[in-house]
């Protein structure tokens, strides 16, 4: 295996903004597709879906704290154990932190579930949402901590409404809203099951914007390559004419292709006008197993 992980200066400059640092699982690093590096200042956060050496580990640890002149904590998640336990390698027990991202700011915990609470690879999505949002009424399903939501705020949105199941999630995202100092009467939380709330954010409505990002899979809830086709078909009921429409999918086993042809086929309405790339650091071997985010405008044509 090899010794440490090193990082071109390009990778380590502007270090204060979170950001992934190392993406092995793009499978671009022979060897190394069962790591991730990032920085969540000051926590250099190693995730590992793979086991490796306590001694492989501490000197990633070293490494790290001699190279991010900021890090207070080196610690490892172990996605690759039951419930992904995290350690300390290196320096503070840290697990609440607050950390700046595409010019916003974010709380994260980290160790109390599986995910952190902000997904690095959809900060260019955020930008994009930030620049469209001016005056805009926002619709933003599977909202999870509120990331856009927050973008969308932040870039002078009219309104928005996110849909989430979990509710501990909105919490958090109502938090985000406020470390922002964001005029949160212009938010709204609904937790809720979207699949059987189509009547309620349709009453709500209608919006200017739909921004969709759903999870791969979530038991009892969501099977993504079944269920996205039912909320695409929503989108004339949903969105205004000439509305945008974002649609994200992190499916390694679904590329772009997928979402293209189900508009195509549950909203031929929608006209497909560009995709968003993740920064260049989560470069992938093979095209489309990564995160995928198209932008559509609905009719008419």
């Amino acid at each position: 295996m090899i010794e440490y992980i090193d990082f071109t200066s390009q990778q380590i400059a502007g270090v204060e903004q979170a950001r992934r640092l190392f993406h092995g699982r793009g499978h671009a690093y022979p060897g190394l597709a069962h790591l991730n590096i990032d920085w969540l200042s000051p926590v250099a956060l190693i995730t590992l879906y793979e086991e490796a050496t306590h001694e492989w580990l501490m000197v990633q640890a070293e490494w790290l704290m001699a190279k991010l002149p900021d890090c207070r904590s080196v610690q490892v998640q172990f996605r690759c154990r039951p419930m992904a336990p995290m350690e300390v390698l290196r320096g503070e027990s840290i697990d609440q932190l607050t950390v700046e991202a595409a010019g916003l700011s974010f709380q994260l915990q980290l160790g109390r579930t599986q995910n952190s609470g902000l997904f690095l690879d959809m900060s260019n999505g955020w930008q994009w949402l930030r620049e469209q949002a001016q005056n805009k009424r926002v619709l933003n399903l599977f909202s999870y901590t509120c990331a856009f939501s927050v973008a969308a705020i932040a870039g002078g949105a009219k309104h928005v409404v996110n849909v989430d199941i979990s509710k501990a999630a909105l919490s958090r995202g109502r938090d985000n809203h406020r470390l922002n100092h964001h005029d949160t009467g212009k938010v709204t939380f609904q937790g809720i099951d979207i699949f059987k709330s189509f009547s309620r954010l349709k009453k709500l409505g209608p919006y200017d914007l739909l921004v969709c990002d759903p999870p791969r899979f979530q038991k009892g809830s969501v099977e993504i390559k079944r269920d996205y086709k039912k909320i695409i078909r929503r989108i004339p009921e949903l969105v205004m004419p000439n509305g945008l429409v974002m649609l994200c999918l992190n499916a390694p086993d679904l590329d772009e292709g997928f979402l293209l042809d189900t508009v195509a086929q549950e909203c031929p309405e929608c006209r497909y006008v560009e995709q968003i790339a993740p920064p260049p650091v989560f470069v992938e071997a093979q095209p489309g197993r990564g995160l995928k985010v198209l932008i559509f405008v609905y009719g008419p044509f």
